[in-house]
């Protein structure tokens, strides 16, 4: 496979907070010590040539509606020219611990708005990681019903908006089939380091990177 990242491209990682993962706001550059500092670590020793630039803007307990009311700012001004998104977690979450749900209609509908306006007013080549849980504790079970559509509705924004796609649910569940799922995420929805490796391998190999 071709890789997909041109030469001096800037990629903008979005999200909540397995994105954010612990990045220093009072330093832009700074990128966490989750997947996306794993991604852009891989991918600089891979392709030094490349000179390509990274940036992380995720942010601990968003969810799509709060995308869309910093896209402005954390998005569109910045002008990347890949944009790679991963939210929907909270959407869910929010439902079980605070009685706020969100709708899959309102978060399919925030989600194909921020899409729109990226490919509208930049243009940008677009990744979409699908949200996933995992079965711990037990009770993350019963947020299948609630995050499962969710995840058909980001399924489908990557057909109708041509994104790569990385689908994290279905790989979470592969590599948890014969190990324990804590292995990868010790609360159901916060990856360990090597569910941030897994995140990072699977987003490579989707923009077409030699790992």
């Amino acid at each position: 496979m071709t890789l997909r990242i041109e030469n001096e491209s800037l990629v903008l990682f979005q999200g909540d907070s397995i994105t954010d993962c612990g990045r220093r706001r009072d330093q832009p550059d700074d990128l966490g010590f989750g997947y996306a500092a794993l991604v852009a670590a891989w991918f600089t020793a891979r392709y030094p040539e490349k000179r390509v630039r990274f940036l992380n803007r995720g942010i601990s307990g968003n969810r799509v509606r709060d995308l869309q009311a910093r896209w402005r700012e954390d998005c569109i001004d910045l002008r990347p020219d890949w944009v790679s998104i991963l939210i929907g977690i909270n959407d869910t979450w929010r439902r079980y611990d605070r009685s706020d749900p969100t709708s899959v209609e309102a978060f399919a509908a925030g989600y194909r708005d921020i899409l729109r306006r990226t490919r509208e007013e930049l243009g940008a080549n677009l990744i979409l990681l699908e949200p996933f849980v995992l079965p711990v504790p037990e009770d993350r079970k019963q947020w299948r019903e609630d995050l499962d559509p969710k995840i058909h509705a980001v399924r489908e924004l990557a057909r109708e908006f041509g994104a790569l796609y990385v689908p994290l649910d279905g790989l979470f569940a592969q590599a948890s089939a014969g190990t324990d799922p804590a292995l990868w995420a010790p609360d159901g929805v916060h990856p360990s380091l090597a569910g941030h490796a897994l995140i990072a391998r699977a987003w490579l190999l989707a923009v077409g990177a030699e790992l």
